[in-house]
């Protein structure tokens, strides 16, 4: 790892065009509510990787080739931490029923917001780092806690439209449970109130908080070059709203996702590890004196990050368990989703979402020959459960 840095002229100048880019994303296309067609997200998108592929390349070719290789294996590692903070980004607009065209201005604020709260991270992570010898190893113990906890199963019943940033919120401000189209804003019987869209926020704020924690232990243990940590993380999370719309149908298929972050985080997690020996001073560990272990050099740590995300990602789509798994997943969003009614704007409203899952639970059918397979995972992730509360809910709706 290198832990040279950069002038203050370059920091300026690459502030400068993060800034502008995301002033021209939010004055271009998100002022505007509309939802990005297929067209639209895929080029918007492609523009934002060929950005962070183009900047890599131009700091391989005009610096050290070992900042290049840093960089790029810091990207992907912050992009597919990104993706699986989509999964969760995805969760919470189901559970608030936010309207489609306004689901642009919620993510971008998301993009943000967690832009901010890892930069925060970072420059506090090299604080640590700096002054505390003792500071790899608890990095390195922290992402071995967060694979664990990526291999376990998932809670039943999570909500995230309930949770306790939400519950203070709704006990303690004013708020309105009606959207008034993209507005944080609005008034209600003469009274100024918060909107749901707010709501959204807040929760979404509080879940990029809580990626940050994991993000940046894992970056450092790639480069402890702060100019290199930023820059990966800022072009991982460029483009990420454009690339909900376009992988919107495929984030339910990407059910092995975790379980290659979980490898990815893990390994990272022994790296940092292993290094922290190789370069150790804390007292109590061989008298202070380094530990001749075995170390990954940089080029290693991009294979196996690469590898193991392509496993991932191919065994995701192809798996026929993985394909029932996602359709179990949409049904369970959905219903979820349709639960919360008050955040459905009318009748019209709440009728369409229970047609969506109406479709998603037909969908399941396609898998007729594994009907004891769907039947046990919707038991077990509580599908089952939110689908017959759902039907109930609209039966009780449709008799009154």
């Amino acid at each position: 790892m290198t832990t040279t840095n950069m002038p203050l002229w370059v920091w300026a100048i690459t502030l400068v065009v993060i800034g502008g880019l995301l002033a021209f994303d939010f004055f271009f296309h998100v002022r505007k509510a509309h939802e990005p067609s297929l067209k639209e997200a895929a080029w918007w998108s492609a523009f934002y990787v060929g950005v962070a592929v183009v900047f890599g390349i131009v700091l391989w070719s005009i610096g050290d080739h070992h900042l290049g290789i840093e960089y790029f294996s810091g990207y992907l590692l912050e992009k597919a931490l990104s993706v699986d903070n989509l999964f969760v980004f995805l969760v919470i607009m189901s559970s608030f029923a936010v309207p489609r065209k306004d689901q642009q201005k919620v993510l971008l604020f998301g993009i943000v917001f967690a832009l901010i709260a890892r930069s925060l991270f970072i420059f506090l992570g090299m604080a640590i780092i700096d002054n505390f010898t003792w500071a790899f190893y608890v990095f390195g113990i922290i992402l071995l806690i967060t694979a664990g906890k990526l291999l376990a199963p998932e809670k039943e019943g999570e909500d995230e439209a309930n949770n306790v940033m939400i519950r203070l919120a709704k006990r303690f401000l004013r708020t309105t449970d009606h959207y008034d189209g993209d507005k944080l804003v609005t008034y209600e019987n003469g009274r100024k109130v918060l909107t749901p869209m707010l709501l959204v926020m807040v929760a979404i704020g509080g879940t990029d908080l809580l990626f940050a924690l994991d993000s940046i232990p894992a970056i450092y243990a790639v480069t402890t070059n702060v100019y290199i940590v930023f820059c990966a993380t800022a072009f991982s999370l460029m483009g990420l709203r454009q690339l909900y719309f376009l992988i919107d149908g495929l984030l339910d298929r990407l059910v092995y996702l975790k379980y290659g972050l979980a490898i990815i985080l893990g390994f990272i997690g022994v790296k940092l590890v292993l290094e922290a020996l190789h370069t150790n001073r804390v007292g109590f560990i061989n008298d202070g004196q380094p530990v001749h272990v075995f170390t990954f050099d940089p080029v290693h740590s991009l294979m196996i990050i690469v590898v193991v995300l392509a496993i991932t990602v191919i065994s995701s789509l192809v798996s026929p368990k993985g394909q029932i798994l996602s359709a179990v997943r949409a049904v369970d969003r959905l219903a979820h989703g349709y639960l919360h009614t008050e955040y459905h704007g009318d009748d019209e409203e709440r009728e369409e979402n229970f047609q969506k899952m109406v479709d998603a639970v037909a969908k399941l059918d396609k898998f007729d020959a594994r009907r004891a397979q769907v039947a046990h995972m919707m038991e077990e992730s509580g599908a089952a459960y939110a689908l017959q509360k759902a039907e109930r809910l609209h039966a009780e709706a449709m008799g009154s």
